[in-house]
């Protein structure tokens, strides 16, 4: 017995061990990952398997998962696998590698194969732009300029699409500005049709570039266009945008705190979208204080002008609020043009100078001083904005986001199920995160003022500080 286990393998068994390991071979070299590269971009992956000339049982099988990186080459997924032990036909396996070299692999009647490699121009070559390179972006004209960063419309030489590139200079003393650092982190982790997509971030010793989507205009350049007040039909649309952008951040726990009609992108499709999060916060829960220099002054709400840095959410429906009605109404709701004692006297005039039974803590404020304010009664917001009664329920919800009194703002939830907008496609409401309103039938634009609908204008306001808007 102990002699029969001692004896050689027959020639028989050596052959069916042989095309065991041939098979196995086969399916390892067939095993393909799918995984997803920083660029949103799928990529399969197939790894190399290691032998020793295939010869014997001396071939070493290293599994899949402890390949080194390096030793991994990328295929199209199109491409089919190959399998080096099948007979020989003198047939050509093609795989494309990393830099899409097309790698030969030709079968001879002695076994053997020997890779020969053809190297052609391709975006994926070693000499081509990639992503998150500076070279991989052209540079087509200067939308704006601001303190610390210029904006340029330019073109990515990697997939031809249009890009803004938001340009931050680093100042050695200084370093990265903590508003681009804020941006970057907070819409990396941020993807919704109606935010701004963060394409790339490009880190050199002299800048910090940001590319974006590129954006054709902003509601402030699309109402300068048309004054007098939007159609009624595109202010629902926008302002169902910004609420959908909104309730998506709200529900991550992030304030934008900088909302005016500047940073809010319009495309040429006119999809809405977020942008300049410089001034954004993650805002934990309890509550933290916060800086009360955010919002630009013609949108900032009455409790942050009067000192006040605990807020939540309510912060940015104040802003809401105001943009609704500048794009009803064709004018800013309340354009303080001193300081923010003027602005809080126009706030006060149509909605009433606050006491401590309409406003609870309102005597607790840093900057409110009652003998400092002339003493207004409220009044029904038509009186102040005539248009708002010409559109059904837009008073109403106007004035559920215009309230002194941060707690009784409606939240962007809330606000979306207003019945103002009742008389959009119930479609709208089942959308996933990425899909734009647009896909639903039926919804589109109108054309504003009897013209055919248009959109135009250079965007300037992809950061804090590019653009110099007089408020």
């Amino acid at each position: 017995m102990c002699d029969l286990l001692d004896a050689p393998p027959s020639a028989e068994k050596k052959l069916s061990r042989m095309k065991k390991l041939r098979r196995t071979l086969s399916e390892s070299f067939g095993r393909l990952a799918l995984k997803k590269d920083d660029s949103g971009f799928d990529e399969i992956c197939v790894t190399k398997m290691s032998t020793r000339n295939c010869q014997g049982m001396d071939s070493v099988i290293k599994p899949l998962d402890t390949i080194p990186e390096d030793k991994k080459v990328r295929v199209q997924r199109t491409q089919s696998t190959f399998d080096p032990f099948e007979k020989p036909n003198n047939q050509v396996k093609r795989v494309h590698s990393e830099n899409n070299a097309c790698i030969n692999f030709k079968t001879s009647s002695t076994g053997k194969e020997s890779p020969k490699i053809r190297r052609h121009s391709s975006p994926s070559s070693p000499t081509s732009p990639k992503f998150g390179k500076a070279d991989s972006y052209e540079k087509l004209e200067k939308l704006g300029e601001g303190s610390y960063a210029t904006v340029y419309k330019g073109k990515s030489k990697v997939n031809g699409k249009l890009v803004a590139l938001k340009v931050i200079r680093l100042q050695e003393e200084e370093g990265t500005p903590f508003t681009a650092i804020r941006e970057a982190s907070l819409l990396k982790g941020l993807k919704h049709a109606n935010i701004v997509l963060l394409h790339d971030i490009i880190h050199t010793k002299e800048t910090l570039t940001l590319v974006f989507e590129f954006v054709h205009t902003d509601l402030c350049q699309y109402m300068d266009k048309y004054p007098g007040g939007l159609h009624p039909d595109n202010v629902k649309l926008f302002l169902f945008q910004l609420l959908r952008g909104l309730s998506y951040i709200h529900q991550r726990f992030i304030l934008h705190r900088d909302l005016k009609p500047q940073n809010l992108l319009i495309s040429d499709t006119g999809e809405l979208k977020l942008a300049d999060f410089g001034l954004a916060r993650a805002k934990s829960i309890p509550s933290h204080t916060y800086s009360n220099e955010v919002v630009t002054l013609w949108y900032r709400p009455p409790d942050v002008l009067l000192g006040s840095t605990e807020y939540s959410t309510c912060l940015d429906m104040w802003g809401v609020g105001c943009i609704f009605v500048e794009m009803i109404q064709g004018v800013a709701a309340f354009p303080g043009m001193k300081d923010i004692q003027d602005q809080l006297e126009r706030i006060f005039l149509v909605l009433g100078t606050p006491n401590e039974e309409s406003w609870p803590g309102v005597h607790s404020l840093p900057h409110f001083k009652p003998d400092r304010f002339t003493q207004y009664s409220a009044k029904n917001l038509r009186q102040a904005w005539n248009k708002l009664s010409y559109v059904n329920h837009a008073e109403d919800l106007a004035s559920k986001l215009l309230q002194c009194f941060p707690k009784n703002r409606l939240s962007a939830q809330a606000a979306l199920s207003h019945e103002y907008f009742s008389d959009l496609p119930p479609r709208l409401w089942e959308l996933t995160d990425m899909s734009s309103i647009f896909s639903v039938p039926n919804v589109r634009l109108q054309a504003e003022a009897g013209e055919s609908l248009k959109v135009f204008g250079k965007n300037n306001i992809y950061g804090k500080g590019l653009s110099n808007n007089k408020h």
